[in-house]
């Protein structure tokens, strides 16, 4: 919020797209700052309340109007991009009117935006799990790039698009390939490139993409694993539909936690369960790094003190593992220290070259230099940026029923610090709805309700009537995640779609 707040005190302007007008974006109080920290700082320019899931749609609509008015950047277009004129052949068979009703916007507002975008130098766009966990993630980010695109708001100073991560292991891990469709570099799973790292370490490597977490999970519940291993993760509180996901753990004939403190998910009963106590990054020896949003590796360095026991280096219990379950790819497992991997990171992923070199705390260097596609050269095969087509679903509101998104309050993921949400005042069984939901449903401040999904689970909650877009709920997350179908993702991500339609009554 500190950068919000200098960037507006430079004269740039905030818009923010989101369901529920937040506290915390209407008013902020930044305490390096003493004017900020004593009376609250107005953090939003404008704010457009759309519907739940309606992100696609919304931005798809400031592209029509910008198409229509003359807000493109034909020239950028023609030279650094492919695609445009399907997309806009695409776009122009579908009214403006469609694609507001589509977003829980009006045509209003989405030319108010178009405007207010047309007329700035240059744009930042950033997004969260608002837009990403949703089973169309990936159409909507789509959608958020075409728009950047669209005015040359991409590798130039003062523009560029910024997803927002859940925690600082997120990036860094990711480019790392420590996710179940990559190697290293973000390189795809491709025979091509499992032959190659192959050779690199001297053993064969998996030439297919592997399960997500939510997959391994939901192929545990089927009987299809032997073994379910967790570096960290609180699958029982993070992921849709708890019984499943207890029932699925129960299963498994053997479970292995590997964390740094318990977690509920390592007390459900199994027929074996170990649980192998890790370092945190601060008391392993030699230290680790953190990828920051903006592709900044810094180096975090160990931290004098006492350890616990038995407590090991993540890295060093991968490693140990690989070499007693292979003994013939134990050369290739060399992992003595936290210096050696950095000095493999920088040899195997060439955007990390210069990792091997941080020595003391707050080192660090950013890869792709201050803008990636600088200069317009895009890592594509002939160096244009590619517009997507992707079209936004048609809109369905049915009677009842209400559209649920889950939040995030004083918590660390699954890591609940406080009962009550600072920032809007709210339990954490809290149903957030409008006044104009409130009345319809007969309820008031503090009601009990209850909750019921489509598939029939139920949540009991109390009313919070706020500024929301009306048809739209949210509720604490992982508290609701009983009411989140299991098997509903992103099919490009993998990532679960953390919403679902409810019917509320009293309760």
């Amino acid at each position: 919020m500190k950068y919000l707040y200098l960037a507006r005190k430079r004269g740039t302007k905030v818009l923010v797209v989101n369901p529920f007008r937040e506290p915390g974006l209407e008013s902020y109080w930044v305490p390096s700052s003493v004017e900020s920290a004593l009376f609250g700082t107005k953090m939003t320019d404008a704010f457009y309340q759309i519907h739940t899931g309606g992100d696609l749609a919304f931005v798809r609509g400031v592209l029509r109007v910008l198409i229509d008015e003359g807000g493109v950047d034909e020239g950028f277009v023609r030279d650094h991009t492919e695609g445009f004129a399907e997309l806009r052949r695409v776009l122009a068979a579908i009214s403006l009117d469609d694609l507001a009703v589509a977003a829980g916007s009006t045509p209003a507002e989405l030319r108010a935006f178009a405007t207010t975008y047309r007329e700035a130098r240059s744009a930042v766009f950033v997004w969260s799990m608002g837009v990403t966990q949703h089973v169309c993630g990936t159409e909507n980010v789509q959608g958020i790039v075409d728009l950047a695109l669209a005015r040359g708001n991409v590798g130039r100073p003062g523009a560029g698009l910024m997803p927002i991560r859940g925690h600082s292991g997120v990036q860094g891990g990711a480019e790392m390939g420590a996710y179940a469709t990559a190697f290293p570099g973000g390189l795809p799973v491709t025979p091509e490139n499992a032959r190659v790292l192959g050779e690199r370490y001297g053993f064969e490597l998996p030439a297919r993409p592997g399960l997500t977490a939510a997959e391994m999970v939901e192929a545990a519940g089927r009987g299809e694993m032997d073994v379910l291993w967790s570096s960290g993760g609180n699958f029982l509180a993070t992921l849709p539909d708890p019984n499943s996901v207890r029932s699925a753990l129960a299963s498994t004939s053997l479970r292995v936690h590997q964390d740094i403190l318990v977690s509920p998910q390592m007390l459900v009963e199994g027929d074996e369960v170990l649980l192998l106590p890790a370092m945190t990054r601060y008391e392993q020896p030699g230290g680790g790094t953190e990828t920051t949003t903006e592709r900044r590796i810094v180096l975090s360095p160990e931290i004098p003190g006492p350890r616990p026991g038995e407590a090991r280096p993540e890295w060093d219990i991968f490693a140990e593992i690989g070499r007693r379950a292979r003994p013939l790819a134990a050369p290739g497992l060399g992992l003595r220290s936290a210096a050696e991997i950095r000095e493999e990171i920088a040899e195997v992923v060439p955007a990390y070259a210069g990792i091997e070199r941080l020595a003391a705390g707050g080192d660090s260097f950013q890869w792709g230099g201050r803008h990636l596609c600088e200069d317009w050269r895009f890592p594509t095969p002939d160096g244009r940026a590619q517009f997507s087509d992707v079209m936004p679903a048609a809109a369905e509101q049915r009677p009842g029923r209400y559209q649920l998104s889950t939040r995030r309050g004083k918590q660390f993921n699954s890591m609940v610090w406080r009962e009550r949400d600072p920032l809007t005042g709210a339990g954490r069984d809290a149903l957030f709805l409008s006044a104009v939901d409130a009345i319809a449903l007969a309820v008031t401040e503090g009601d009990p309700l209850v909750v019921r999904a489509e598939g029939g689970a139920t949540v009991r909650a109390r009313a919070h009537v706020v500024p929301i877009r009306a048809g739209n709920v949210q509720m604490f997350w992982p508290e609701a995640n009983p009411l989140i179908a299991q098997g509903r993702r992103d099919a490009v991500s993998g990532v679960p779609d953390y919403n679902a339609v409810v019917e509320i009554s009293r309760g």
